[in-house]
């Protein structure tokens, strides 16, 4: 039965009554904002209709358009602020293109407002304005509504300045010759107007691109952006036709479509972190990716298309015609880095993504074969079980009559001896059968915390008495300090010895060498390593499988890595084995580091 309190903040955040009404008040807010866009765009309207042309008409434009622009920027730079990833990094840009926007608008202040002179034409303002659109086409560029799952690269920073550098040289290449070079005022106007159209253009696009793929809350984005900046161009192209034939001054309505594109971005700025639009899954409509190959590579391609043209059919003067085959080499030479440093970045996050695959896939054939392992040791002990005591019972009748025939006075020396031999076998029997019995048995017994370093020299210094080879010899190296684990100190101690012992039997075999036995700490585990210049091991894969011996016949059973491995496991460890590159074998025990419940059963045990 579940208990629900009314009267608690999260039952009563989480009606439904008080979450219809949330969203009721968050449409009415953004309806607000839209409407306040509207309200401002309809004033000046009426400001234009009703104000005489003069100082005061164009003090109130060009401050009011300066205003709205350091909203629009202030407006999208605190969305950055608080958002993440790609979404900031959007914001950023679209909030960088504002700022960039109001220099140019400041510039207008402080000609026709404080100092009241008409603005010159060119001037070098007009490259705040033609750059700001720059950083805006860049950040839909980064594609904010796709999911950080997907595989990205990370070339966003080189995509932005190589479309910086392309923007700059189309200006330097169309427009410069014109205002510093060769001076003509009227050259410089019939070219920088169409560019610029050409430059509010490819932002419209590619905002109607992003949003064909995009989800609800980030195409609503985009449309909303798309069509201010639609409404822009425009009223862009209506000034610049209005200068031409000299009917326009600052503050008619001209001006409004401008200032009514520049309310409208500042209310979706402010809708936006109400709708809070989330990044998802690509859909089959976002083609943004393969145009923006295709933009970059027609850039590149444009390139000595644009040198070519200046170098035979430009009718310009001669300095402007060598200022553009300059200004094409340099483009060439700068866009040319950028796309190889681009192809490079590419190159090394495929290589990462195909080691990591290779890794993935490693790890996963490794944890396949330790399930394999487990299930063939699970299955195997309990069939070893039930067949063990069965033929416990025969053998021990075998054993009891024969030596009851053994101790018979009347034996012959033929009779005698093959009772002996039966007796030895039965005996062996006994051996194998208890061998298995212990191996289809393992079980955890009591744990505690154990010192591994302990536990390694006594399996060392117990196979050094047994043995008196002077050409085999054991070197321990054993960290300072090594961290305890929780285990059990039987069955670890017999695990190290049946390693060692394998070790000393291939070095023996070899007629002597060097073993290695190596701790010490790895981050959260405790890393065991048996390290051995002998022959080697023939099948490693098969190392750990019941019964796989390479022994003689009656000198091993094959069991006993095989209990390793399952000591091993019952201790939440790994345990693998390798050739070495220089020759010789190499078993890794990876044991883990007591944790907190481990201490605490400690604790409650000694309680």
């Amino acid at each position: 039965m579940t208990k629900v309190t009314y009267g608690s903040p999260k039952a009563i955040w989480e009606s439904p009554l008080l979450s219809i009404k949330w969203k009721r008040m968050s449409l009415s807010g953004r309806h607000r904002c839209f409407a306040l866009a509207g309200g401002i765009m309809l004033a000046m309207t009426v400001v234009s209709l009703t104000v005489p042309r003069g100082p005061f008409l164009t003090g109130l434009a060009d401050v009011g358009y300066l205003l709205l622009t350091l909203a629009v920027g202030m407006a999208m730079l605190a969305n950055a602020r608080s958002g993440l990833g790609a979404d900031r990094r959007f914001w950023a840009l679209m909030g960088l293109g504002c700022m960039l926007w109001a220099c140019n608008e400041a510039a207008w202040v402080y000609f026709e407002v404080v100092r009241r002179t008409a603005f010159p034409d060119p001037s070098f303002m007009d490259v705040f304005l033609f750059l700001h659109l720059v950083p805006m086409i860049a950040a839909v560029g980064l594609r904010p509504h796709r999911s950080e799952s997907e595989p990205k690269f990370r070339v966003g920073t080189l995509d932005f300045f190589l479309l910086m550098v392309w923007w700059v040289f189309l200006y330097a290449f169309v427009v410069f010759p014109w205002q510093y070079v060769s001076v003509n005022v009227t050259a410089y106007d019939r070219n920088f107007g169409p560019l610029y159209m050409v430059e509010s253009g490819v932002l419209v696009i590619v905002l109607g691109i992003a949003a064909r793929g995009a989800p609800a809350a980030w195409k609503m984005v985009y449309l909303n952006l798309m069509v201010a900046s639609a409404v822009y161009a425009l009223g862009s192209q209506a000034v610049n036709l209005a200068l031409t034939k000299g009917v326009y001054y600052t503050g008619s309505l001209y001006d409004v479509p401008l200032m009514g594109a520049v309310c409208w971005m500042a209310a979706t700025a402010l809708t936006a972190r109400d709708r809070q639009p989330e990044a998802s899954a690509p859909k089959a409509e976002d083609k943004w990716g393969a145009l923006t190959l295709r933009l970059v590579m027609l850039a590149i391609l444009s390139l000595p298309v644009l040198g070519l043209w200046t170098y035979r059919w430009d009718d310009s003067p001669a300095a402007a015609r060598v200022f553009r085959v300059f200004t094409v080499l340099a483009a060439m030479l700068v866009l040319g880095a950028f796309v190889f440093l681009r192809q490079y970045l590419q190159d090394r996050a495929l290589i990462h993504l195909l080691e990591d695959s290779r890794r993935s896939f490693e790890n996963e054939q490794r944890l396949q074969s330790h399930l394999v392992q487990r299930e063939k040791l699970a299955s195997l002990g309990q069939l070893i079980a039930g067949a063990a005591h069965e033929i416990d019972h025969p053998l021990t009748a075998i054993m009891e009559h024969s030596e009851k025939l053994w101790s018979h006075q009347r034996l012959t020396g033929d009779q005698d001896a093959l009772v002996r031999k039966i007796v030895y076998q039965s005996q062996r029997t006994r051996e194998l059968i208890s061998s298995l019995l212990s191996f289809a048995q393992q079980s955890s017994g009591e744990k505690a915390m154990l010192d591994l370093c302990m536990l390694l020299q006594r399996s060392v210094q117990m196979r050094e008495l047994e043995r008196h080879d002077q050409k085999i010899h054991i070197e321990t190296v054993l960290e300072a300090n090594l961290p305890r684990v929780w285990g059990d100190g039987h069955q670890l101690f017999h695990a190290f010895v049946q390693i060692v012992e394998n070790a000393l039997d291939a070095l023996e075999q070899a007629g002597g060498g060097l073993l290695r036995v190596s701790a010490q700490r790895q981050g959260d585990q405790v890393v065991v390593q048996f390290s051995d210049n002998g022959p080697g091991l023939k099948e490693p894969h098969r190392v750990f499988d019941p019964f796989y011996t390479t022994k003689p016949v009656g000198k091993g059973t094959g069991l006993g890595l095989s209990a390793v491995y399952g000591v091993v496991q019952d201790h939440k460890g790994l345990i693998t084995c390798q050739n070495k590159a220089e020759g010789g074998a190499l078993f890794v025990l990876v044991l883990p580091i007591t944790g907190e419940n481990a201490s605490r059963a400690l604790a409650a045990a000694r309680s």
